[in-house]
């Protein structure tokens, strides 16, 4: 009877902790499930980038929509952007669709940026539906391709954004566009994450498009841009290598799940330091350093709906030039 009495209190006390720990996760599910997903955000960072005496360019960087056809929300907020933000050029590093309809929700969320100046990569759910996956496994390392995904209307995608919205396609490949009456240069590769990229591809691809005349006026080059889906390390370095002014890319989601207020993402799917997954930093390699901006992306896999300590969001650089 008294051994029952010395325990009581160690049980009890057991007891209340696991049925804490128990509450907290309740919680922290409900939050990230059904509030935090929702909660979308504009991360906004100003850099001197351009050439003395140049006007300042906005630049609306979108990533990682997933967007499925029932997500309206998402697609008002976004579609919201254009008037907000008013983007001189949008940058779209890929993974636009989560659905096989996916495409209808991305016509309502990009309707109003039709005219303004825009530049696309293709990551992997821009052309096949994404599939569901053990989150665990992204503790290992990056995600395995999965075979059977059914593919999406890539074409049908690609033509909305060149043919209705004027955007450029850079998968690995060039091109010259015109924003605010500044020549921007652009490079960018399909997704690495795949091996989808021809880096090998980009050095005849830039060289061809310095020959052509320039833009309207003859005005030189003011930025050159880098843009991927995946940012992993032997894509970020080429671009240092070929003459970068600023980096951007996608894919991590930010981690989509993080520790709050940890500067560390937990996990990255590809191989950059967990502490650049998410937001402006700066890329070093062969003794040059430029900006990097990797956005965590405006929303999930329909198969993880969730967003923990990482909220969905777009990124709004404002260009100004050197002094």
């Amino acid at each position: 009877m008294t051994s029952g009495h010395r325990h009581a209190p160690s049980s009890s006390t057991a007891l209340a902790a696991v049925s804490a720990a128990g509450a907290v996760a309740v919680g922290a599910t409900i939050w990230g499930t059904c509030v935090e997903r929702f909660l979308f955000t504009v991360r906004a960072h100003e850099l001197a980038l351009l050439p003395a005496g140049s006007p300042s360019l906005t630049v609306l960087h979108l990533s990682d929509a997933h967007m499925a056809p029932w997500q309206h929300r998402k697609q008002q907020w976004i579609a919201d952007l254009a008037e907000r933000v008013q983007p001189d050029l949008v940058i779209n590093t890929g993974d636009n669709l989560g659905h096989e309809n996916g495409l209808t929700g991305i016509r309502a969320a990009f309707a109003p940026l039709r005219g303004v100046p825009g530049l696309f990569v293709h990551g992997s759910n821009d052309k096949v539906a994404p599939s569901g996956r053990n989150p665990l496994l992204y503790f290992r390392g990056p995600s395995r391709r999965v075979d059977s995904a059914p593919a999406l209307d890539t074409a049908a995608m690609d033509a909305y954004f060149t043919d209705d919205l004027g955007w450029t396609d850079l998968d690995n490949t060039a091109a010259s566009v015109t924003a605010a009456g500044l020549r921007v240069d652009a490079f960018g590769v399909d997704d690495a994450h795949r091996e989808w990229d021809d880096l090998e591809a980009l050095p005849p691809a830039l060289e061809q498009l310095r020959r052509r005349p320039l833009l309207h006026r003859a005005e030189p080059t003011a930025l050159t841009l880098g843009v991927t889906h995946a940012p992993y390390r032997r894509v970020l370095d080429r671009y240092v290598e070929l003459g970068a002014d600023m980096i951007f890319g996608g894919h991590t989601h930010g981690g989509q799940v993080r520790i709050p207020f940890s500067p560390s993402a937990l996990v990255a799917n590809c191989d950059i330091p967990l502490d650049q997954a998410r937001g402006l930093s700066t890329w070093t390699h062969d003794g040059r350093t430029v900006p990097l901006n990797v956005s965590a992306g405006l929303g999930h896999s329909i198969y993880a709906p969730v967003r923990f300590g990482c909220r969905p969001e777009a990124s709004v650089l404002t260009l100004r030039a050197r002094a």
